[in-house]
């Protein structure tokens, strides 16, 4: 039988045990709850620095975009027509790499195609535009040209002729220039000419340039080498460019040198000038034009737009020619080389049908004594002598007006025209005769004089005729 204080003690034995555990579970829950606070403190304390980086990185993002739109859009913008433009990276270089620097720079790469997009497509129309512009006055200056030309061939006063031929070489200015606009916009040369010599190509672009007389051109081809019909305008053409550079950057007293020699893979027309040269991007520059490899738009010619080198390099791109500035010239000044290449060379009967009597004489003359190569000392042609951007006349025609010309007193004025007899008049027994010793050149004074004479009697006979008519016997 278990005693009352056995019980009693068992009892508070229990309940001190009970005291215990209820005390220690207390005593965890108090330590649980203290960690927990702490733990809430912390996760407050991380979620305020995550609050205050979120923050910072949408003011950093913030100021990211505001870069972008004022600073490198506009610049790359103005890069597109500027190249040596920097455009400014990121404000933030640590983002290259990542997917916010991609996505910047996928803006500014659809930005450039947008707008090279929109600029073609301006530059299209301005195109269209000028195209049908150009083809309006071009229709005019060759309608003004033959009016002209017939004035030239009606008239025989040495004045009045002097004064037609100044109007038609600036008429020949002015259709230049509409050509070479008509050429970079796209349009074809707007001529048809049958095969020609290529030294008369060449002289008939020098004959469309102001301060033509400047130009020295060295004729080292066989005689009869031409062109083919449809590359005749074209080497005209880029000839004329190529020289219209090389006088204008070169000073007024010094010559422009025209070497005309046979390369292995065509002819090569060299020219060379004494002018200021070109740096070494404005070479490159210049070769990137003339190549016609990359399409170039109106808005890179500058403003206002130089056409020379575009026209050149859409002709060299068209007729499968080639120009070459690479290298300086031995004067100073720069060299540009146009190559003619072999399928667009012909050949054409130097007898049956000789070149013009103004453009320079072969060095490799192939006739005897007779056609001995003319020094060149000889007066550079008036632009009405060469061969004009319109289709030969027929050879019988050609030969009947073909003319020389000698230069005026004062070396600026434009030369006068004397006639010369075709050279088959002459009977062939001729040939076999000694070579009679050469009559001294009438000076341009001389030819006037007796041009005036001849005018004074025609005019005496027709009264005369007249006088007669009028007799009542």
């Amino acid at each position: 039988m278990i005693e009352i204080p056995d019980l009693a003690a068992g009892g508070l034995a229990a309940g001190t045990v009970l005291a215990f555990v209820l005390g220690g579970g207390l005593l965890r829950s108090r330590r649980h709850r203290a960690r927990q606070g702490e733990e809430i403190a912390a996760l407050r304390t991380h979620l305020d620095g995550a609050r205050q980086e979120i923050g910072r990185s949408a003011d950093a993002f913030t100021a990211e975009i505001v870069h972008l739109a004022n600073q490198r859009m506009p610049a790359e913008a103005t890069r597109a027509a500027h190249p040596h433009i920097q455009v400014p990276g990121p404000l933030h270089p640590e983002l290259a790499g990542t997917g916010l620097g991609a996505g910047l720079d996928g803006v500014l790469d659809g930005l450039l195609t947008a707008m090279a997009q929109e600029r073609k497509r301006v530059d299209a129309a301005a195109r269209a535009g000028m195209r049908g512009a150009t083809r309006d006055i071009q229709a005019g200056l060759y309608r003004l040209q033959d009016v002209l030309r017939g004035m030239q061939q009606r008239y025989d006063d040495p004045e009045l002729s002097q004064t037609l031929f100044a109007l038609d070489h600036e008429n020949e200015q002015s259709l230049r220039r509409a050509q070479v606009t008509a050429v970079v916009c796209g349009a074809w040369v707007g001529l048809a000419r049958e095969e020609s010599h290529l030294v008369e190509a060449v002289t008939g672009g020098q004959s469309r340039l102001v301060g033509y007389h400047r130009v020295r051109i060295h004729n080292h081809l066989e005689p009869g080498m031409a062109l083919v019909s449809h590359a005749v305008e074209p080497v005209a053409i880029i000839v004329a460019e190529l020289l219209d550079n090389a006088l204008r950057h070169s000073a007024p007293d010094t010559e422009v040198t025209v070497n005309l020699e046979r390369a292995h893979h065509g002819v090569s027309v060299t020219i060379d000038d004494a002018g200021v040269g070109m740096a070494t991007d404005e070479r490159a520059y210049a070769q990137r034009m003339v190549a016609g490899r990359d399409p170039i738009l109106l808005s890179e010619l500058g403003d206002p737009p130089r056409m020379g080198l575009a026209a050149i390099g859409q002709l060299t791109r068209k007729f499968d020619l080639s120009v070459d500035l690479s290298s300086p010239s031995p004067y100073g000044g720069v060299r540009a080389v146009l190559l003619v290449k072999n399928h667009l060379l012909s050949r054409i009967d130097p007898v049956e049908r000789p070149p013009a009597a103004s453009t320079p004489r072969s060095t490799r003359p192939e006739a005897p004594a007779e056609a001995r190569p003319v020094p060149h000392t000889q007066p550079q042609p008036h632009p009405a002598a060469h061969t004009k951007a319109r289709p030969a006349a027929p050879v019988a025609a050609r030969d009947a007006a073909a003319i020389t010309h000698e230069p005026a007193p004062d070396g600026d004025a434009l030369p006068q025209r004397r006639r010369r007899a075709r050279a088959d008049a002459v009977p062939a027994q001729a040939a076999a005769e000694p070579a009679a010793p050469r009559v001294r050149e009438r000076t341009p004074e001389e030819a006037a004089a007796a041009l005036g004479a001849l005018q004074s009697g025609t005019a005496a006979a027709r009264s005369a005729l007249e006088t007669e008519g009028n007799d009542p016997r």
